[in-house]
């Protein structure tokens, strides 16, 4: 019991420090690709800018969440608030969701009606998202198995890794091609990667707001195992649920 105890607390501490790291690091990489972005008028940068956004808001949440699923139950909530961390899974989703409507419709105003930008500028700033994005995506690859809102946060920071990967690429292309169009073509890439990372996030966080059987466990094997146990005759009205994201 004891040496369950330190490892709780050595798992709180640390996933703390990893949301509070990655909150800082993205907060100030927003500030700066967004005022290049707007200084340039680069629709890659401004639509990353605005998705890293999301992420650190995300972060936030996801770490408001963790450290709910700790408070003690009372009388009032038996169960704690660890259901807290279901709907803010949820709630990132969407709000990840809307960032991609937000940058579909500029891209394709973009490809409307192209504007010159600055190649270099775009792929230096977009070197840092690199770096950054995967600074935070290892700080959470440890735990990443061990909650929803923990993988979240690592599939997202992921997924803005390669997302910068492409803004450097499309930045060296305008550099050395003056093809200004490639802009919003991959603003429009970065919204199809962004659906692509939060579909399954989506779907496990409806799923275990509905109260659904979480994502891994089969029912029926369930069932069967209590039957299986001594004194067992018969089983009805089985439900299975999840109280948080863990």
């Amino acid at each position: 019991m004891e040496t369950h105890h330190h490892e709780h607390n050595y798992q709180l501490t640390s996933l703390n420090k990893a949301f509070v790291i990655g909150i800082v690091l993205n907060v100030a990489f927003v500030i700066v690709e967004f005022s290049v972005g707007f200084y340039y008028n680069s629709l890659g940068l401004l639509s990353d800018a605005g998705h890293n956004l999301g992420d650190v808001a995300s972060l936030v949440l996801a770490m408001l969440a963790f450290r709910l699923q700790r408070v003690s139950p009372n009388s009032r909530y038996t169960y704690g608030y660890k259901k807290s961390t279901v709907l803010v899974s949820l709630l990132n989703a969407v709000i990840l969701l809307v960032a991609v409507g937000i940058i579909v419709v500029e891209s394709i105003d973009k490809l409307f009606h192209p504007v010159a930008v600055d190649g270099s500028a775009i792929a230096w700033t977009a070197r840092v998202g690199v770096i950054i994005n995967a600074v935070t995506a290892w700080l959470f690859l440890k735990d990443k198995e061990k909650d929803l809102n923990v993988k979240g946060a690592y599939l997202h920071m992921a997924a803005d890794t390669l997302v910068s990967v492409g803004v450097v690429v499309s930045g060296l292309v305008i550099a050395y091609t003056g093809w200004s169009i490639v802009d919003p073509i991959i603003g429009l890439m970065i919204a199809v990667i962004i659906v692509i990372s939060t579909w399954g996030l989506l779907h496990d966080s409806l799923r275990l707001s509905l109260d659904g059987v979480p994502v891994g466990l089969d029912s029926q094997k369930i069932v069967h195992l209590i039957l299986e146990q001594p004194g067992v005759k018969s089983s009805h009205h089985v439900h299975i649920w999840a109280l948080s994201t863990t």
